[in-house]
């Protein structure tokens, strides 16, 4: 079962709660004290909020997108292919039953929000509606924004809300991920009132997720199976802007971290590169605009490069992209993806951008391309560690600090050691191995 977060559910932590909000009037900060009865997950989520400005007398969440934005996207959006499993297990006994059904994307934009219509029109009040943002950077602290800051199911009550303004409201969300990456793709969410925290409505959207994730699995299979009969051919212009677009179950996307070889996913078929092709597409993937090959050769070589020398391998490039998918193949002048492309790279630096450092963490599988000497990718992999440590030292748990401790780039981190023992309670039997870690790294030293 997915390690989660209930709330008290009792009137004691909504009066710690209540309490706490005091504090938020005041300036919330770090050095606020411990309030009895509030839960660290929302001290921690109030701390985080506070910090991105969120501000907790809003009476409306922002809309993020317009009617037709919004029809667009989430005919593109992988989890498309799942409301069938989510109307089914979620939405339809949701009507009239006081609750609604919300799901929302990867950085916590909702893009369905079904159910109860009485409660529906209530809902609007507060802008929880289709469109809406309801990421932890904007709102603060909701179960949509805070499980996916988190990367775990969790369950806010009443007054835990960090918006002044939702306060009548219950809610239990579940992150989405991605059963064949692990990325996470989105937020299942449950909105009402004392019956949206009950500890059987967080099992039931456990398992909502878990079936919708084995059927998503399902589908690439079958679909799978279908391409691999037909013959790879050049499609029209029009054709290709589906790739990745209406009832895709794939986002595309480019493995870069903690491996020399990236892994290439294009609607559903996978293939590893080469050194230097994972190179490129890393330096194409974080270009959307596209570069000259001036520009990409200078990114991609030490010293002088080569422009002959970047348009053969761009040749050889093209040939395996073409048996990948035919439309995914890149153009040249200047060199740009056809398609979008996320690497996962550019998801850790948008988890620290919102402030979701422990979801960053978890998408964190080590250096991108970590023997590269390409300057381009030298310079995206310093500044993904870098902003990484940095968040982890700034806002992290010790929990958090000692994850990151992990890391072979983390191995002589005498900084992050240090930190987590000042977090680490007394007598934790954890404190042992940082200390042995630190008389490690001092012996090597003053060797």
């Amino acid at each position: 079962m997915t390690n989660v977060s209930q709330p008290t559910g009792a009137a004691a932590g909504q009066r710690a709660a209540l309490t706490g909000h005091e504090y938020l009037e005041s300036g919330w900060a770090a050095g606020t004290p411990e309030i009895p009865g509030l839960r660290r997950l929302i001290r921690d989520s109030w701390q985080r909020s506070a910090s991105l400005r969120a501000d907790p007398d809003n009476l409306a969440a922002p809309l993020a997108m317009d009617r037709d934005e919004l029809e667009q996207y989430r005919r593109q959006h992988p989890l498309a292919a799942i409301m069938p499993i989510i109307n089914r297990l979620l939405v339809q006994p949701s009507h009239d039953s006081g609750l609604l059904i919300a799901v929302g994307d990867e950085v916590g934009r909702l893009l369905w929000v079904e159910g109860d219509p009485a409660l529906q029109r209530k809902a609007e009040g507060m802008m929880f509606v289709a469109g809406a943002d309801w990421s932890e950077a904007t709102v603060g602290t909701s179960a949509p924004g805070t499980a996916l800051a988190l990367g775990r199911g969790i369950q806010i009550a009443g007054a835990e809300h960090y918006q002044r303004a939702v306060h009548a409201w219950s809610c239990t969300a579940v992150p989405f991920h991605d059963p064949d990456s692990g990325a996470v793709l989105g937020v299942v969410d449950i909105t009402g009132k004392e019956a949206a925290v009950a500890p059987h409505t967080l099992s039931l959207v456990e398992a909502t997720v878990a079936a919708a994730q084995a059927q998503l699995r399902v589908e690439r299979l079958q679909l799978a199976v279908a391409l691999a009969s037909k013959p790879v051919r050049r499609r029209s212009t029009s054709a290709a802007k589906l790739v990745g677009g209406p009832g895709s179950l794939y986002r595309n996307s480019l493995q870069l971290l903690g491996r020399d070889q990236a892994l290439l996913s294009i609607e559903g078929r996978t293939v590893a590169l080469s050194a230097r092709h994972s190179e490129i597409l890393a330096l194409l993937s974080t270009h959307p605009a596209g570069l000259s090959a001036e520009e990409l050769s200078a990114l991609l070589y030490p010293g002088e490069g080569s422009t002959m020398t970047l348009r053969a391998e761009m040749v050889r490039l093209r040939k395996v992209v073409q048996q990948l998918h035919a439309d995914a193949v890149p153009t040249s002048r200047p060199y740009r993806l056809p398609v979008d492309l996320v690497p996962d790279s550019g998801q850790v630096l948008s988890c620290l951008q919102r402030g979701a450092h422990r979801m960053a963490l978890k998408i964190y599988r080590g250096a991108v391309l970590p023997h590269s000497e390409a300057p381009g990718v030298v310079s995206l992999r310093e500044k993904v560690s870098a902003q990484l440590r940095e968040a982890v030292l700034t806002d992290g748990s010790a929990e958090s600090l000692l994850r990151y401790a992990e890391l072979p780039e983390a191995t002589d981190d005498v900084g992050v050691r240090r930190a987590a023992l000042r977090l680490l309670p007394a007598r934790s039997p954890r404190r042992a191995g940082l200390v042995s870690d630190l008389e490690r790294i001092d012996t090597e030293l003053r060797a």
